[in-house]
């Protein structure tokens, strides 16, 4: 079941919600550059297994409206609070993914982890994108520009390019295909503002503020979100558990889908 959710005067975000009367619940946000379809693999199991699994595309990708403003955490993170609010949702689990994760960490400091009851981690962009003085991984502010830049000159070369760094495991052709789709449902601008927000936040003491069980889960070939983003969120957040995948790179959802899917429901029994 599909619909829209108003979370600003001219802004709707797409919901897209499987099984709603499932006993336990996950809301699941999405990484850049795609959107909630990325967790098909979960969507397609989970629900058997009682979950009512929710997926919404963050503003400027998938289905959802696509103003030309709003890509800060704190924007994106009063989306799903907004979500959250509309559906009335309790006692739930709040999964997010790469950029996804650190807008769930900004979510959990912002909003005080409004109606979240555990947090999980996959691939997470946190505690910093780019490279800090004190926190030597991930990317140059210069890659980051790269990757903005490519955006406005060939957003399919460089989806297509970001995809072959995006998995470990060996992807078909026709997977490569179905990953460069999803991206290409954003628009442009909403890709390179989203980067821009990657490039320039940092969650060093949104960690501190969590306050509920935390799951991480990180590939451990991840060259998007090298694996040491993983120890300092394990460090950074006191209630949590570190789980390696070690046939992953950043597509864990996909790469290992069944250990990841036995790991949150695992979690959120």
């Amino acid at each position: 079941m599909g619909y829209y959710i108003r979370v600003e005067e001219n802004v709707r975000i797409f919901v897209e919600d499987v099984n709603p009367s499932g006993q336990k619940t996950i809301l699941f946000i999405h990484g850049w550059p795609a959107n909630h379809k990325l967790f098909e693999y979960q969507f397609n199991q989970l629900p058997s297994k009682g979950v009512r699994c929710i997926g919404m595309d963050i503003r400027g990708f998938g289905k959802s409206d696509k103003p030309y403003t709003g890509y800060s955490y704190d924007r994106l993170a009063d989306d799903i609070y907004a979500v959250v609010q509309t559906l009335r949702l309790e006692d739930f689990t709040l999964v997010g993914h790469s950029v996804g994760g650190a807008i769930s960490i900004r979510y959990m400091a912002r909003h005080n982890g409004y109606g979240v009851s555990k947090l999980a981690l996959l691939g997470a962009a946190a505690p910093s994108f780019t490279k800090t003085p004190n926190f030597p991984y991930g990317h140059t502010v210069e890659e980051v520009n790269t990757f903005i830049s490519d955006t406005y000159k060939d957003r399919p070369k460089m989806l297509q390019g970001f995809g072959d760094i995006f998995f470990f495991k060996y992807i078909t052709a026709p997977f490569s295909q179905w990953f460069l789709q999803l991206g290409l449902e954003a628009a442009g601008y909403s890709t390179a503002a989203v980067l821009g927000s990657l490039r320039d936040e940092t969650l060093f003491s949104d960690m501190g503020k969590i306050q509920v069980p935390t799951l991480i889960l990180h590939g451990v070939h991840d060259q998007v979100c090298p694996y040491p983003f993983a120890l300092a969120m394990n460090q950074g957040i006191r209630d949590s558990k570190l789980v390696p995948l070690e046939k992953s790179g950043h597509g864990l959802f996909w790469e290992e889908w069944e250990k990841v899917n036995m790991e949150l429901m695992r979690f959120i029994e």
